[in-house]
């Protein structure tokens, strides 16, 4: 047995027949950075690089089985959501997450949950319906240590129309009203040379740049970010440093991205291995 075993991190969301997104983005990423991924299956999406071009839908009971017994018997040092299909499904994931909560001995506190806020694939097909939006709102982002939505996401969660750092500011601190602790307001979509994303904590805004990277291989960049940030806080790295060392683990996943298929090629988690 090693003498020191890897940080757990369960992941809950999608399968991606097309290994950029979901559930294969996060295994990668949580393995690249020396993490033991395990994963509660929402959904079985048909999925290539030119987008979702139909989803299976695991039933809610099945997903939080799934969340129990893998916390039950392995438990985990930080979890990530990810596509959560509708507010049966939400339901049931909050259920089981409060339920785990509450058997945790006094003043270990909640396990970190990172609730990255999949809405819509890249092709405009829907991952999460309206009501799974509300439901997610209520009942994940108080449970979370973070909210990592992109700035369409952003914007659709609070009605701010989102342009520059200091609209994604706004919704960051919107979205703490609502109920989430911390926000990371994804830059990515915004135009310029710059990326910048957004952390609103307790302690205030706190802005990371980096220069846009001439890319296209992009397929899977939300689903890794929230993946590499779950597995620095597993590690016991503070929130900031967990979203420095996540964007750095992307940035070099972009620049190193594959061109494999006909529309958004995937990032490459695996820079690291020869």
């Amino acid at each position: 047995m090693p003498t020191k075993l890897p940080p757990r991190i369960l992941i809950i969301a999608g399968s991606d027949s097309g290994g950029g997104a979901g559930i294969q983005a996060d295994i990668k990423t949580v393995t690249a950075l020396g993490g033991y991924a395990m994963t509660a299956i929402t959904a079985v999406t048909v999925q290539d690089m030119t987008g979702v071009h139909g989803f299976h839908a695991v039933p809610p009971h099945t997903v939080a089985d799934q969340i129990r017994v893998t916390l039950t018997d392995i438990g985990a040092d930080a979890i990530k959501t990810g596509m959560l299909v509708s507010a049966a499904h939400v339901n049931a994931i909050a259920d089981a997450l409060e339920e785990i909560f509450s058997t945790l001995p006094q003043g270990e506190g909640r396990i970190p949950l990172v609730v990255d806020t999949v809405m819509i694939a890249k092709g405009g097909t829907a991952l999460l319906d309206q009501a799974g939006v509300e439901a997610m709102k209520r009942r994940l982002f108080p449970l979370a240590a973070l909210v990592t939505p992109n700035a369409p996401e952003a914007a659709a969660l609070t009605g701010i129309a989102i342009n520059t750092p200091e609209d994604a500011a706004r919704a960051g601190a919107t979205l703490r009203e609502q109920g989430a602790r911390a926000v990371l307001v994804k830059g990515g979509h915004l135009s310029g040379d710059t990326v910048t994303d957004v952390l609103v904590d307790q302690s205030g805004v706190h802005r990371f740049t980096s220069p846009r990277l001439d890319n296209p291989s992009t397929h899977g960049t939300g689903c890794t970010l929230a993946s590499a940030i779950a597995t620095g806080l597993a590690r016991g790295l503070t929130l900031r440093d967990s979203v420095e060392r996540g964007r750095a683990f992307v940035q070099e996943a972009i620049r190193t991205g594959l061109p494999f298929g006909h529309g958004t090629g995937p990032v490459n988690h695996l820079h690291g291995r020869t």
